[in-house]
């Protein structure tokens, strides 16, 4: 089967190639920004939406014309690519993934697309990549590309640039191993499986929460845009960095020790976005204790369970494995000895006491157990002859090809 895998490391690029890689970013993010404005214009006037063709033909104009004719300094094919990711994004809104596209800001997000293998070349014996209008840049090469080039993406984050190299190869269809494991999700346990063990969370907002509010503070009395302010906002940025370094690595190792001994998951099929939902409510109905949801809210976005979610989903797929979610609810009143459902069996938040036959276990292993039969009957169900459902969130053609951005 095939596998689509990218690569991402550290570039290191001169001076002037900074410079150019800082205004092909800020010719990707006008593009887009032009284009969503022009959209949003015809849909004011009742005119029909632009597809990806006529926004082309837009470009070019724009590209051509005097207004912005520094447009054809950059490559074309990542301007087209804007356009692409923004058409997109206007998919995800009419099927109901997304919210509606929003105008790209300087600073976030920057990033452009190579889609044409053609025009790149990997030199990995001296580490350097080849890219159009760019030229030759050196990387930190960590490890060893694996398949052929299919795209490169080059991105910004905290004062570096980085290039993300998306592969295909073609490798054996893995068998998987293990048995079938529940996972409960939660804050004072990460991860708790059904087997009785569990993952103790790292908390890595938690932990820099000091440092953070102290470089925000000094950021604050810092005059805008000044010298100072740009110092104190790349230490701002820096801690952010290292909060989010930190967390990946706990979930890529955490989900990578579940996947590789354990033939299929199930867990919970969390909404995220609601359980992180403010409190406060307003004027006429004002919230109930706001300060408790909100230290709870910031407990729940620390674990990044969308996220390990994401990782669990194509690491299973690589070794063969599946991965079933079900609803979260009654997984944590429900009895796993005589079924009986209610509220008083999980008086406390880590006991669990069944009213109706006296069984009890920690409440998050017996969530695990619940979140583990629902899996086995959700896919008792789907299981049609020897054909199996795909995996949550992967993509699989009928040559087996699975995607994925490690």
């Amino acid at each position: 089967m095939q596998r689509l895998q990218a690569f991402k490391y550290e570039l290191m690029p001169t001076g002037e190639q900074q410079r150019q890689m800082r205004r092909f970013a800020g010719s990707c993010r006008f593009v887009f920004n032009k284009a969503l404005a022009l959209q949003k214009e015809r849909y004011e006037q009742g005119e029909k939406k632009l597809g990806y063709a006529g926004l082309c033909k837009e470009l070019t104009a724009w590209r051509n014309g005097a207004e912005t004719p520094w447009l054809s300094d950059a490559p074309i094919h990542p301007l087209q690519q804007t356009l692409k990711d923004l058409e997109r994004a206007y998919s995800n809104f009419f099927a109901k993934r997304a919210d509606f596209p929003r105008f790209k800001k300087k600073g976030q997000g920057d990033s452009f697309r190579y889609p044409d293998p053609k025009q790149i070349k990997l030199d990995q014996v001296n580490s350097r990549v080849f890219l159009p209008k760019l030229g030759w840049l050196r990387y930190r090469n960590s490890r060893d590309v694996l398949g052929a080039v299919k795209n490169v993406t080059v991105s910004q984050s905290c004062g570096k640039w980085f290039v993300s190299i998306q592969t295909a190869r073609e490798v054996e269809r893995p068998i998987p191993t293990g048995d079938a494991v529940g996972i409960d999700m939660g804050v004072a346990r990460f991860a708790t499986l059904s087997d009785g063990t569990f993952f103790a969370p790292l908390n890595s907002f938690k932990r820099h929460q000091d440092r953070l509010r102290k470089a925000q503070q000094a950021m604050s009395r810092k005059q805008k845009f000044s010298n100072n302010w740009k110092k104190a906002k790349a230490r701002v940025q820096r801690i952010h960095s290292r909060i989010g370094n930190a967390r990946r690595d706990f979930l890529h190792k955490t989900s990578t020790a579940i996947s590789q001994n354990h033939a299929m998951v199930c867990i919970e099929d969390l909404q995220v976005r609601n359980m992180s939902t403010s409190a406060a409510g307003n004027t006429e109905k004002p919230g109930r204790n706001v300060r408790a949801k909100s230290g709870l809210n910031k407990s729940i976005l620390d674990q990044g369970w969308f996220e390990f979610r994401r990782q669990l989903d194509y690491k299973l797929a690589w070794s063969g494995g599946w991965l079933v979610a079900v609803p979260p609810q009654y997984t944590s009143r429900t009895c796993p000895c005589c079924g009986h459902v209610s509220a008083d069996n999980r008086q406390t938040q880590a006991q669990f006491l069944c009213v109706e036959c006296g069984f009890e276990d920690n409440a998050d292993v017996v969530g695990a157990i619940n979140v583990l039969r629902a899996g086995h009957a959700r896919f008792a169900c789907e299981v049609s002859g020897a054909v199996m459902p795909p995996a949550a969130g992967t993509h699989r053609s009928d040559s087996g090809a699975v995607q994925c951005h490690a």
